[in-house]
């Protein structure tokens, strides 16, 4: 790949305000689509429903197909009581190079009594020389349930692209009535020395992590986690699986992103009956 990055830096280009409000209700049975407004080009175009009227799926579109210095998305989703909600995204999210304005993504995701909330994104590749950061909280009522995860590249492995210079934070909270169940924040520059430490990215460019909390994990703990430790990444990369108080944490580290989302999807599949009581439908538009 020989293309340019994209640049971007105070009065070369106008940045992009955006935000996404999506809003799920049950009703006779149907879980819908009742609230969406948007501001900028983040949108939702349809409620798609692949498995029929429980689950309501949304694909979240942003047809910049980019992030760049200065951007800040907000999207906020709220599932009432009992509604369950699949969200993904069509593909790769992309953090460009700046010229030395801040890019952010913010998300704030509350479930009610009885909902269910599926937080699919695919990955987010990090171009060399981004300034981003990324905020997540998720607020759970006492018997909701969430799974959700993450895929951090990097560069750009096909370019040869290592993250030498630049800045990504991240910040992700979950808590339920109130009280934590995982509270995580981390930052790193170009070239940080942690990309190379044992204790760090031990020289590896993608990471990838799953959180998965429902009130029965307690009790299906130890099953489940026999049943997930047999699941392996395709290219022998390091991971791990384990069960925190209430919470289901699996991590992915090595060089690439296809394995890692084919291992976490593999995760979700064997999770998704526990957590959500239904068998794993894949999201067509992580075929195309």
């Amino acid at each position: 790949m020989t293309s340019r990055l994209p640049l971007t830096a105070p009065g070369l280009a106008p940045s992009w305000q955006a935000s996404l409000h999506l809003g799920f209700r049950r009703s006779e049975g149907r879980s819908t689509l009742h609230e969406n407004r948007h501001r900028g080009p983040l949108r939702v175009q349809k409620a798609l429903y692949p498995e029929g009227e429980s689950v309501c799926q949304a694909i979240v579109l942003h047809p910049p197909s980019g992030i760049a210095g200065g951007d800040q998305l907000e999207i906020e989703v709220d599932v009432a009581a009992a509604a369950h909600a699949q969200i993904t995204t069509p593909g790769a999210g992309k953090w460009y190079r700046s010229g030395g304005a801040e890019a952010s993504q913010t998300l704030a995701l509350t479930v009610g009594e009885g909902a269910t909330l599926e937080w699919l994104p695919q990955e987010s590749i990090v171009f060399d020389g981004a300034i981003a950061r990324m905020d997540t909280r998720v607020t759970l009522a006492t018997d909701s349930r969430y799974m959700g995860w993450d895929i951090l590249c990097l560069g750009r492995a096909a370019a040869g692209e290592r993250f030498r210079h630049g800045r990504f934070d991240l910040a992700c909270r979950i808590e339920r009535d109130g009280k934590p169940l995982w509270i995580e924040r981390g930052g790193f520059a170009g070239d940080d020395p942690m990309f190379a430490s044992p204790a760090g990215w031990a020289g590896s460019t993608v990471s990838g992590t799953l959180l998965c909390t429902f009130p029965e994990l307690p009790q299906q703990a130890v099953a489940l986690l026999e049943t997930l430790r047999a699941i392996a990444p395709a290219d022998g990369a390091r991971h791990g699986i384990t069960v925190l108080p209430g919470l289901l944490v699996a991590r992915y580290l090595g060089d690439n992103s296809e394995a890692a989302r084919h291992w976490l999807a593999r995760l979700w599949a064997a999770l998704r009956p526990a957590c959500c009581g239904r068998p794993a439908v894949t999201p067509r538009i992580w075929n195309t």
